[in-house]
Parts: C-alpha cells; structure tokens; sequence
C-alpha cells in the first residue's frame, strides 16, 4: 500500500519523505487555508514546492464547480509540474471533467466519494484514482473501512484500473484497517504515519539493550 500524506505544510512533507515512506501528498483549498497560502500565485508556487520535495504524485484540488471551470484551472494546475494530479470532486460536472483529462492521459483524483456508485462512475470515467472518505462516514455511524473493501472488490471483479485512495484518515487503526481491506493508498496525516512505529515492546526492548549495553562498556 502506498503512503500519502494529507497536508500542505511543507515541513510534515519533509519529515515524511525523509522516513523514505512517503509516495505522494493530496492537499485541498481547506488544508492550504490552515496554512495560510492566500491568492492564486502563492498557492501555485507552493504546489510547485511540494512537487520538489516528493517528486512523484501531487493531488491538486480544483475549486470551480462546473465543468468549463474545473477544465481550464485543471489545465492550468497540471501546467505547474509534471506530477500535479488534478483533484475534481464527484459530480456530474467533476466525473465530466474526469474524463476529459483521462483521455489527454492526464491523472485524476476523483475525491468526496462516499459510495460505491460514485466510485463506479470515477472509474468508468478513467480516474487515476478515487478517494473514498473513511473519518467523514465514521462520523456519522456509517461504515467508512467497509466502503473501501466494497470498492476495491468492485475494482477487482471488473477489472478497473483505478486505485483507491483511502482518505480522511484519521489515525493509525484506520491505516491498518484499510490495509487490510485492499486500498492501493492511504493518504494520512503524519501522526497517524507515525502511530505505525509505535509499540510498547519496542520501547522496552531498546531500554533493555541500552541498558545491557551500559553494563559492559560503561
């Protein structure tokens, strides 16, 4: 499974690719906003940033919300650097948009999925991949882990090329548990990235060889 992480604060990116985990990094307007990145030239030159950290695949997020808009500012963020991938939501404009870039062989991020008929549509529509919201349909007792297995089996049985990015992680028990259900990504905020290390007898274990190694050697 791929990591990604979910921010746009450029020191958390740095940490991540310098564990040597890191795969790539989705942003939004909402997390360029708690960084406060104001206008249009500041937010491009900061996707640029990121894209020279990671090298590899960078979700940029459209804000225009019908099609002739999400096409042009898709056009003019994928301009920026070769590994922007054009983040459009699932509607009927954004799954339009889709494949538009698709077949310029342009990647996608169809995200705000949060059921398997909008995930079937992102993949009939030639998205790169389709980021199913986990944290947002716990939040309202529904099964988010569960709708990542569904579409991935979906996937699988009709051959999609689409990966599924699980999204709104929120902890490291999701990562794993969208490990376990076949996502193709996780896209998580360091901590959660973190939380993978975390183990009290690997704690204890270090103490110990510390400790036996101070013995012996002082």
């Amino acid at each position: 499974m791929k990591f990604f992480i979910d921010t746009a604060n450029l020191d958390q990116i740095r940490q991540a690719y310098e564990m040597g985990v890191l795969d790539g990094v989705t942003t939004n307007p909402s997390l360029m906003a708690k960084e406060g990145i104001k206008g249009k030239e500041n937010q491009h030159k900061h996707y640029v940033d990121i894209c020279n950290i990671v090298k590899s695949d960078v979700s940029a997020e459209v804000i225009s919300t019908d099609y002739e808009g999400m096409i042009a500012e898709g056009e003019e963020l994928a301009a920026l650097n070769e590994h922007i991938v054009i983040k459009l939501p699932c509607t009927a404009d954004g799954i339009r948009a889709v494949k538009y870039f698709s077949e310029k062989g342009m990647k996608t991020n169809c995200t705000l999925v949060f059921s398997v008929g909008q995930a079937l549509l992102a993949a009939k529509a030639g998205a790169t991949y389709v980021s199913p919201f986990v944290g947002r349909l716990d939040d309202i007792s529904e099964d988010g882990v569960g709708l990542i297995k569904e579409i991935v089996d979906m996937y699988n049985y009709y051959g999609y090329a689409t990966q599924v990015l699980a999204a709104s992680i929120r902890h490291t028990r999701h990562i794993i548990d969208c490990l376990k259900a076949g996502a193709d990504v996780a896209t998580c905020p360091l901590a959660a990235i973190k939380g993978l290390l975390n183990h009290p007898l690997t704690d204890i274990g270090l103490e110990k060889f510390l400790a036996d190694y101070k013995k012996v050697n002082g």
